[in-house]
């Protein structure tokens, strides 16, 4: 279990509810942007349309998308879910 990110600024400045972009790396060729909408639609449901960028030597990708958030709470749910995938290797 990864932990809950602490003293976040998150409430100071967004307004909610609000898009907020995450970047997800990880592993290529693992369905790696299925595994990340299956673990997001069903705390942020929404129509998403990821960008997906292979590393240079395409071993990595990175899966940018814009989520609807509720709170600072939200993010951190977001966070926390979507890095414990095992092919999820850093998350911004």
């Amino acid at each position: 279990m990864v932990e809950p990110v602490k003293d976040t600024k998150f409430d100071e400045y967004l307004e909610y509810p609000c898009p907020f972009t995450f970047k997800i790396m990880g592993l290529a060729n693992v369905n790696l942007t299925d595994q990340i909408l299956a673990k997001l639609q069903p705390i942020a449901p929404g129509d998403y349309a990821p960008k997906i960028k292979p590393s240079s030597k395409g071993n990595y990708e990175s899966v940018t998308l814009v989520a609807t958030v509720t709170s600072g709470k939200h993010i951190e749910e977001i966070y926390n879910v979507i890095s414990n995938i095992d092919d999820v290797r850093h998350m911004l």
